[in-house]
């Protein structure tokens, strides 16, 4: 079969890479252990439900699902499969499931050999992952297969001429509860429509509880200061931070919290160099000089959640490269955020910038003037915040709508 052998070569350039690229050699290395850890750590007599994540920000979107099965359906083991390290070795140890390793490639006889060890009752596959060989198994066992989060767009291979074969594992899916009407549509359009439910993206179940359970920092609580506004930039990338810093500089009315995406220390260097008022890095403060500091940068991760908890204005990074990341993260806490131009692909991001509660800067003159404004007017800032905060939650709910569905 085409997509086999396309699976076979796609494992033969991961190994051929691994030598000469850190990714590709995590990859090649965690799944040597999948075998073993399915082996030695699946129960036979425990009744499992299957999660399958590709990586980090996939695993968000399950993870309120994946809580609310440990609540309600202890009976319930939950095994958590990865495809990307950068899931995996982020959340490796996450106490909410029973067994975490990666997805054995899609491969007929890794398909074989997981399925001897491990017999789910049902398998939930987080937004974009359709695994063809895993759930034509799932097809044949009768294991009811779920797509959650999912969003489809019509550029996408299923949608394309060319991939009508590949669109049939389509419909050996179990039950769509995907993101948006348009998504319902596209599916609509190759005949499955009685099993699809618009429920939103489970992401903001999660923001909402990341929010109610945001840790209180004090040290970071203590370098704000009520008198000047304080942006929390979330991470940020070089060019980012080329329109962030010199704004600063120049602006003592404000202070800055800025939260790279890469804290190598050749990054956190170059960016120390840019800055002309006092900055700290978060490793090196305590209660007696995070006060003195004008910026502080957090060089450790883990924190960013629980930070924009204490700024007034947020900036999400990626906009100018990879893409924003995660703009529903500031957004829970009512503050209004800036993004760079990349963010066409991001639903929640273009509703927010129609409603007015995000503001797109292309360069440094908007940004000058978005970030003056904002300085300027606490009304203005009041009031898109609220804006951002009324759309996390009114937007919450899918994971309650996934369970009514599911009549478990």
């Amino acid at each position: 079969m085409i997509y086999s052998l396309a699976i076979y070569l796609y494992m033969l350039g991961i190994i051929l890479v691994s030598p000469f690229h850190k990714k590709a050699r995590a990859m090649v290395k965690g799944r040597l252990n999948t075998f073993r850890i399915l082996h030695h750590q699946i129960d036979p007599q425990a009744r499992y439900v299957w999660f399958h994540a590709a990586s980090l920000g996939e695993f968000e979107q399950g993870r309120p699902l994946m809580e609310r099965f440990r609540e309600q359906h202890p009976e319930f083991k939950i095994l958590l499969t990865f495809f990307s390290p950068s899931g995996y070795e982020v959340r490796k140890d996450y106490q909410g499931a029973d067994v975490i390793c990666y997805l054995p490639m899609d491969t007929p006889g890794n398909v074989l050999s997981f399925f001897r060890l491990v017999h789910p009752e049902m398998a939930f596959f987080i937004k974009y992952e359709f695994w063809l060989n895993f759930i034509v198994a799932c097809y044949h066992k009768n294991i009811p297969v779920y797509s959650v989060s999912s969003i489809f767009r019509k550029n996408k291979i299923f949608f394309r001429w060319y991939g009508w074969a590949y669109a049939h594992v389509l419909k050996l899916v179990t039950h769509f509860f995907v993101q948006d009407e348009e998504s319902a549509r596209l599916l609509g359009t190759k005949g499955i429509c009685n099993n699809v439910t618009v429920v939103g993206d489970t992401r903001f179940d999660r923001v909402i509880d990341i929010a109610r359970q945001a840790r209180q920092l004090p040290l970071v609580e203590r370098f704000t200061d009520k008198n000047k506004i304080t942006l929390v930039a979330g991470s940020s990338w070089a060019p980012d931070e080329d329109l962030i810093i010199p704004y600063f500089n120049t602006h003592p009315g404000m202070k800055l919290i800025l939260a790279p995406h890469v804290i190598s220390e050749e990054h956190l260097r170059h960016i120390e160099s840019k800055l002309q008022r006092p900055c700290l890095r978060y490793t090196d403060a305590n209660e007696e000089n995070v006060e003195k500091a004008d910026c502080l940068i957090v060089n450790c991760y883990g924190l960013l959640s629980s930070i924009y908890r204490y700024g007034q204005v947020a900036y999400v990074g990626g906009g100018f490269g990879v893409g924003i990341h995660n703009v529903p993260e500031a957004a829970i806490y009512g503050i209004p955020v800036l993004i760079g131009p990349n963010n066409k692909g991001f639903r929640e991001a273009q509703d927010l910038l129609r409603m007015g509660g995000c503001f797109e800067v292309t360069g440094g003159t908007l940004f000058n003037a978005v970030m003056d404004h904002l300085l300027e007017n606490s009304n203005l800032r009041q009031t898109r915040g609220k804006i951002c905060k009324s759309y996390i939650e009114s937007n919450a709910g899918a994971s309650d709508q996934i369970f009514s569905v599911l009549q478990l």
